[in-house]
């Protein structure tokens, strides 16, 4: 998920180079070939899988990880325990390799990771076990490494975020009418992580969202520094609040935003799960990425001997990008059917997220945009990412590249 590469690949150099520990697996980089990639098929009666986290139960992001994996592998018929594993806590460092040697060491036929600074650590990992298939995601080497069992997932989430958008501004036209606000009152706050491309392809798309059925919202975000900190991201939901913010969505991982919402009686767009439980008054609904039907594809493709994908992409149609139910009692009537027009819309292709036509960059319309997105197979520092008039998120590779700064958007700095 989570990072800035240009730090992290400073850090894969620095770690070469010095040397880490031995490798990892005892020697697992034989003469075997990589299950899953084409090579032989991992045997059923002893198949593991390994997962890694950044944090734990209480981040909602690893949460939605843990319970998709325990989904799959249960579904599978593996045992918690015995046949998968889940390590948390472990930080974007040398913890990353250790748990993916100790995963290893296990018997794990198939590991993953959740955050995006594990993955130089993960990808040394792979390079050492060849006939260990090791899936990460959010990174986005996968496709330019070309390591035969090192693989990238992300999803199309964006288009989760813009149908959260949808029921937000759903939400504002109900306080427009209402009297409650008037039109240019309509602005939404946003609590961030990091200023990175996969906040901003997120905050973004909500906005586009809300626009959508609400034209004159307008949006204002702060940013924590942090992907779980919830003392800095209550302060954050508060701080926007108290600039008239009149709903809030968030990109980070705890329940600081939601519950300052509650207390202040200001509606919320969550992210990850419900919180429909510890914010009854002002939860509306959540976009997430479902990770199981990625998790059974690569554990039955490594079971089977068959290759995986080095970059696979979740999508609405794959089941990978999905809202909770909508909270009626905080909802505006007529949500669920506007969501679900929308997503039609969006599987048909007959709305594209993000459509040129529908936003601005200092007042005018974006017709060309050179994007970082190594390109596959061929690494390309500059690649032109739009095309007939959209923004191609999630073409070039999985993890998310929209890094633009649009009008009716503001950025408020970091919070303090």
């Amino acid at each position: 998920m989570k990072g800035i590469k240009k730090i992290l690949a400073l850090v894969f150099v620095a770690v070469f180079a010095v040397g880490m520990l031995a490798a990892c697996g005892g020697g697992n980089g034989g003469d075997a070939a990589p299950a899953g990639s084409g090579g032989a098929a991992a045997p059923a009666g002893d198949f593991k899988a390994g997962l890694i986290c950044l944090h734990d139960e209480n981040s909602t992001y690893d949460l939605n990880f843990i319970n998709a994996f325990k989904e799959a592998c249960e579904d599978m018929g593996l045992v918690e325990g015995e046949s998968y594993f889940i390590k948390t806590n472990k930080g974007e460092n040398e913890e990353a390799y250790q748990a993916a040697c100790e995963l290893v060491d296990q018997g794990c036929n198939v590991i993953f990771a959740d955050s995006f600074g594990h993955e130089d650590y993960i990808l040394q990992a792979a390079m050492e076990n060849p006939d260990v298939q090791f899936c990460h995601a959010t990174g986005t080497k996968a496709h330019t490494e070309l390591v035969e069992n090192y693989h990238n997932a992300f999803a199309s989430i964006y288009e989760g975020r813009y149908l959260a958008g949808v029921a937000a501004g759903m939400k504002l036209n109900e306080m427009i009418e209402s009297g409650k606000i008037t039109a240019d009152q309509a602005v939404m706050g946003y609590v961030g992580a990091y200023p990175y491309a996969e906040v901003k392809s997120g905050y973004t798309s909500f906005y586009l969202g809300a626009k959508s059925v609400c034209p004159t919202v307008t949006m204002q975000v702060t940013f924590t520094n942090s992907w779980y900190d919830e003392t800095l991201e209550k302060t954050g939901a508060q701080t926007l609040i108290d600039k008239g913010c009149v709903l809030i969505s968030q990109h980070a991982d705890s329940m600081g935003a939601p519950t300052a919402c509650e207390a202040a009686g200001v509606p919320n767009v969550s992210y990850n799960g419900s919180t429909v439980q510890a914010c009854p008054n002002t939860f509306i609904v959540s976009s997430r990425i479902d990770w199981a039907p990625y998790f059974k594809y690569a554990m039955q493709s490594t079971l089977d001997g068959t290759k995986i994908d080095y970059d696979w992409v979740g999508t609405i149609d794959t089941g990978s990008v999905v809202l909770t139910e909508v909270n009626e009692a905080a909802a505006a009537p007529g949500t669920v059917d506007a969501i679900e027009a929308a997503k039609a819309d969006l599987v048909a292709g007959n709305i594209h997220v993000f459509d040129t036509a529908n936003f601005t960059v200092g007042g005018q319309t974006l017709t060309s945009y050179q994007a970082d997105v190594d390109d596959m197979g061929d690494f390309q520092p500059e690649t032109e990412v739009i095309e007939n008039g959209i923004f191609m998120e999630s073409y070039y590779r999985s993890a998310p590249y929209f890094d633009i700064d649009i009008d009716g958007i503001t950025i408020l700095g970091d919070v303090q």
